[in-house]
């Protein structure tokens, strides 16, 4: 079964992004033990950073290194993992 595609995404300040699937489901992914990792993800330690370059690139959530919105130039995650683990939500409507 192929998964929903992300089409939106919210950063939030604690490190976390509600993740909005086109299937109607939200969910809540958190960074941190992304960021714990270090290497590349240590660039989303900058909470600015983290905000204001998150995006959705090739329909994941991604970082926008570049800020040319180069989707070969960005850190990004699995669809799969942010379905499978993130935390379901119910947005306020």
């Amino acid at each position: 079964m192929l998964r929903p595609n992300i089409y939106q995404v919210a950063p939030q300040d604690d490190f976390t992004v509600l993740v909005f699937f086109d299937d109607g489901s939200t969910k809540s992914f958190d960074a941190k033990p992304l960021i714990a990792k270090g290497g590349i993800f240590s660039k989303l330690e900058d909470v600015s950073f983290f905000k204001t370059r998150c995006s959705v690139l090739n329909h994941t959530l991604a970082w926008d290194v570049t800020g040319r919105l180069d989707p070969t130039e960005c850190i990004d995650v699995c669809p799969d993992v942010i379905y499978e683990s993130g935390i379901d939500v119910n947005p306020a409507v």
